[in-house]
C-alpha cells in the first residue's frame, strides 16, 4: 500500500509540472542537466517553445534570409551583437537597450558606438513573433536564434541551441566599456577577458574564426598600419602585399570609418579562410594576428588545426556559441520578456 501512494504521488508530481510547464512555458523546472551557467534550478533547453511558440525558428529564418540577401554583411554584424550582449552582464539583451531616463544604453560604450548594428533585423523579427506568439519569445533568445541563423545562411555550422533566456530590466555602460575587448588587444588581455566570462582559449579561438565573415572599420587598424609599438611604424607582423592594400583604404588621416573585409578572400562566407589569412600575416586586427604572434603555444597550435581543418573549426565553434550563450542568463522569475527589445516592460 505505502508503494502504491509513493508512485501515485510521483504520477501526480509529474503531471503538475508538466501541466505546468504547458500552461507557463516560462515556468521549467531545469530537470535533465540542460542549460549551462545558470541561475537556480532554471535552465535552458532547447524545446523551450515547443508547445508556446512551435514556430520561432521559422519565423526567425524567414527574417533573417531577406536580411543577408540584402546585405550579406548584416549576418557577421547578428553575430557580433549576440557576442556584445553575452559579455556585458551574461545574454540578456540588454545590449538593445535604449537610452531612458532610468537606462544608460550599452550602445553609447566605446566599443559599441557606431560600431553594432542590426537592431531593425531584431526589431522585425520581436514584432512577427509577437504577432504570432504574443509576449513569449525573449529578445535575449531572438539574439541567440539570429546568431545561429546567421551562422548557418553563411554557410557555417548549425548547433541545438538551449533556449528560455529572459530579458534584463537594465544595462551596463560601463560593463561594455570595460568587459569587451578592444581590437588592439594583446594575447595576454584577449585570454584575460575571456577567462573572465568562463570561456578557454579553444573559445577564444573558435569565436574569433567568427572574423571570417564581416567587416571593421579603418578605425580599428590604423594603428597596425601607421604607429603599431608608438615608433611610428607599422605592425612588422603584416605582410608587405597585405599592408599597402590596407593603406589604401586607411589614410593616416581621417577615412576612421572606411570598412575593409575582415577575411577578403571570402567576405560573405562563414568557413576557415580567416585561419589561413593568419598564417600568411593577413589577418585584419591585431587581436586577430596575435592569436598566431602572440607566442601562446595552444593559440598557435588552434590557429594552425583549423586552417587545416575546417571541419573541426565548425565544431568547436559550435560548442563555443552554445558555451558563450550560457553565459550567466536570467531565467525562471529573473527579468522579465520584453513587448519592444529596445526598452524595459
Amino acid at each position: 500500500m505505502a508503494i502504491l501512494r509513493e508512485f501515485l504521488g510521483l504520477v501526480l508530481v509529474t503531471f503538475l509540472s508538466s501541466t505546468l510547464s504547458l500552461a507557463h512555458p516560462d515556468f521549467n523546472f531545469g530537470w535533465g542537466g540542460h542549460g549551462g551557467i545558470t541561475g537556480g534550478s532554471f535552465g535552458l533547453f532547447p524545446e523551450f517553445y515547443q508547445s508556446s511558440c512551435p514556430q520561432v525558428d521559422d519565423i526567425v529564418m524567414s527574417v533573417l534570409e531577406k536580411a543577408i540577401a540584402k546585405e550579406p554583411r548584416m549576418a557577421a554584424s547578428l553575430l557580433r551583437l549576440h557576442f556584445h550582449d553575452c559579455f556585458v552582464q551574461g545574454c540578456d539583451a540588454s545590449v538593445l537597450l535604449d537610452d531612458r531616463a532610468t537606462i544608460a544604453s550599452e550602445k553609447r560604450a566605446g566599443p559599441n558606438s557606431n560600431s553594432i548594428r542590426g537592431f531593425e533585423v531584431i526589431d522585425e523579427i520581436k514584432a512577427k513573433l509577437e504577432a504570432a506568439c504574443p509576449h513569449t519569445v525573449s529578445c535575449a533568445d531572438i539574439l541567440a536564434l539570429a546568431a545561429r541563423g546567421s551562422t548557418v545562411l553563411s554557410g557555417g555550422p548549425n548547433w541545438v541551441l538551449p533556449l528560455g533566456r529572459r530579458d534584463s530590466r537594465s544595462a551596463s555602460l560601463s560593463g561594455a566599456n570595460n568587459n569587451i575587448p578592444a581590437p588592439n588587444s594583446t594575447i595576454q588581455i584577449l585570454v584575460t577577458f575571456f577567462k573572465r566570462q568562463g570561456l578557454n582559449k579553444a573559445d577564444l579561438v573558435a569565436l574569433s574564426g567568427g572574423h571570417t565573415i564581416g567587416v571593421a572599420r579603418c578605425v580599428t587598424f590604423k594603428q597596425r598600419l601607421y604607429n603599431q609599438n608608438g615608433n611610428n611604424q607599422p605592425d612588422s607582423t603584416l605582410d608587405r602585399t597585405y599592408y599597402y592594400g590596407l593603406k589604401s583604404v586607411c589614410p593616416r588621416s581621417g577615412g576612421d570609418n572606411n570598412i575593409s573585409p575582415l577575411d577578403f578572400a571570402s567576405p560573405a562566407r562563414f568557413d576557415n579562410t580567416y585561419f589561413r589569412l593568419i598564417l600568411w600575416g593577413k589577418g585584419l586586427l591585431t587581436s586577430d594576428e596575435v592569436l598566431w604572434t602572440g607566442n601562446d603555444r595552444k593559440t598557435m597550435e588552434l590557429i594552425k588545426s583549423y586552417a587545416e581543418n575546417e571541419s573541426l573549426f565548425f565544431d568547436q565553434f559550435a560548442k563555443s556559441m552554445v558555451k558563450m550563450g550560457n553565459i550567466s542568463p536570467l531565467t525562471g522569475f529573473n527579468g522579465e520578456v520584453r513587448k519592444n527589445c529596445r526598452r524595459v516592460n
